[in-house]
């Protein structure tokens, strides 16, 4: 993601290499075959493992040193936008925008009413104890993309390949013992049959629910801490109901109109301020772009909230406006109509030949919204938070481009900067290296040694995900692989940013090239200047 991350990578693998003893090719990056050699020592003499170990292990040591301050020099700004596929927006005439999480942000406020209101929604509604009142929003807890066993009660991360992040897995608000998790899943492998479906729903058989919606995180906390009180109390419960109930009441919250209410009756608490949505807005519509919004939310809710960000007049810059429009379904189901939405929110019964601008449509269908626009293919962007809701559809089935808003992204990006964590992740790559090469040593002497190196590692890998969050880690990495959430973002979005404001550092005519980052049969070395050049001109270009 970041330039130092991959720049720490290339530096275990050119840190590795040199220490493969005297091969020609490490000292240019390159890897070479053979196994390590040892120290020479005199004839009928048996080499010193120990010591011979621990020498290369402070040699890369000392080159990990050497090179962090070249890492340091060449650090991405999180503010970038990041290519998954090369697109260029001189091909892009049609601009289109979810609205929550998209054109508006939240302040933490609003995780907090929805757990508090969802959670006395239990005790009023689903008779659950009110002792449950006790638990308090913790926003350090969860993090996006994490998977919900319904059956087990369990939630954990899990990797691109399927593959539990041991360590991870939480049954309430306690780490369940990765001894416990293998023995639960006979191994660490969830098999695709109990993953979630298409959409990250636990549904058809689907014993797993992925949670991909930044309005989840307080769901996910909220299943946690009744989870922990039924525990703690020695309660038998049915995990099946209690995640139903769960989901029913954070449904409800939004249906039955609480934090819609909430927020417009205070929207200088909950919404964050962004002239910068107005003067995205603003770019695109000055360069004669089209521009649409399509969102699940209400038509009161919405004008409420885009008048505070953008102003009374926002209207002008839609060509289109479509409010609870129930994605995914809207992507997807052919028979519902649109509606127009007068100026007093009432629905009127008129049959829509066509979407104009400055009105208000409601539900509808993405085929009728083709027919009546007849924007189609890749000359559309659009632009959401939710990976599959939002993003999935258009990209498979109807060829739009698609642009992922991944708010985490930014203090993300601001950590993997921290010369602590580069120092870290580069030791951490170096070492692995190490291991890999030095493996072939298999003596007495040698395996106790390698044995530390283990153990350090493995600790390092434990402060390396305390980095981002002490439960989960990374939204985007477990241990080594990329999480689950980045597979589906890698597949279904063309790019993807921190916010749209990120949008102001790029010309209307650039073009995004996704980075050639070596695969594992590939040399490292193949990208190491054409990306360091190329890093040096983007924050050259956006310091301009």
């Amino acid at each position: 993601m970041a330039t130092a991350a991959v720049a720490a990578r290339r530096a275990g693998a050119r840190a590795a290499a040199a220490l493969r003893g005297g091969c020609e090719s490490a000292s240019r990056g390159q890897l070479c075959s053979g196994p390590a050699r040892p120290l020479c020592t005199a004839p009928g003499t048996a080499p010193d493992m120990k010591h011979y170990l621990w020498e290369r292990y402070r040699e890369a040591k000392r080159g990990t040193d050497d090179l962090v301050p070249s890492i340091m020099s060449n650090l991405l700004n999180p503010d970038a936008i990041f290519s998954n596929n090369e697109m260029s927006l001189s091909d892009i005439e049609i601009y289109g925008f979810d609205y929550d999480y998209t054109l508006v942000f939240y302040s933490k406020h609003l995780h907090t009413l929805i757990f508090n209101a969802a959670r006395d929604l239990l005790v009023s509604e689903h008779r659950y104890p009110a002792e449950i009142r006790k638990y308090e929003y913790d926003p350090n807890f969860a993090i996006r993309g994490l998977h919900y066993d319904v059956q087990r009660a369990v939630l954990m991360k899990i990797d691109a390949f399927h593959y539990i992040q041991l360590g991870t897995v939480y049954r309430g608000l306690s780490v369940v013992p990765d001894e416990e998790v293998i023995e639960m899943y006979e191994g660490s492998h969830v098999p695709l049959e109990q993953m979630s479906d298409f959409y990250g729903k636990s549904s058809h058989g689907n014993t797993m629910k992925q949670f991909m919606d930044i309005f989840s995180l307080p769901e996910m906390t909220l299943l946690s801490c009744v989870n922990e009180y039924f525990l703690k109390n020695n309660i038998d419960y049915e995990p099946v109901h209690l995640y139903k109930d769960v989901k029913d009441s954070i449904r409800d919250v939004h249906i039955k109109g609480i934090m819609y209410r909430a927020i417009e009756a205070d929207i200088e608490k909950y919404i964050c301020y962004a002239e910068q949505t107005r003067a995205v807005l603003a770019k695109l519509a000055d360069h004669g772009k089209k521009m649409f919004l399509i969102t699940n939310s209400p038509s009161s809710f919405v004008d409420k909230g885009m008048r505070y960000i953008v102003g009374k007049d926002w209207r002008d810059l839609f060509d289109v406006v479509i409010v609870q429009a129930e994605k995914p379904n809207f992507f997807n189901d052919k028979r519902r109509p649109f509606r127009k939405v007068n100026e007093k929110g009432v629905l009127l019964w008129d049959k829509i030949h066509k979407l104009q601008k400055g009105q208000i449509y409601k539900q509808g269908n993405l085929y009728e919204f083709l027919k009546l626009t007849g924007w189609r293919g890749s000359k559309v962007l659009y632009f959401g938070d939710h990976i599959y809701s939002d993003l999935a559809d258009l990209t498979l089935k109807h060829g739009w481009r698609t642009g992922a808003i991944i708010p985490e992204l930014r203090s993300e990006l601001k950590i993997m900067n921290t010369e602590q964590y580069i120092q870290t992740m580069t030791w951490l790559q170096t070492l692995t290296g190490l291991l890999e090469q030095m493996q072939v040593h298999r003596d007495a002497e040698s395996r106790l040694v390698l044995q530390e190196w283990k153990k350090e590692r493995k600790e390092m890998r434990e402060m390396t995900k305390n980095f981002f969050n002490a439960q989960f880690g990374s939204l985007f990495r477990t241990d080594q692989n990329p999480t689950y959430f980045l597979r589906r973002l890698s597949r279904f979005a063309d790019i993807y940013m921190a916010s749209l404001s990120c949008l102001l550092n790029y010309d209307v005519s650039h073009t995004f090239y996704p980075r050639r980052t070596p695969l594992q049969h590939e040399l490292p070395a193949w990208s190491d200047g054409p990306s360091t050049f190329r890093g040096s001109l983007v924050q050259e270009a956006q310091a301009k």
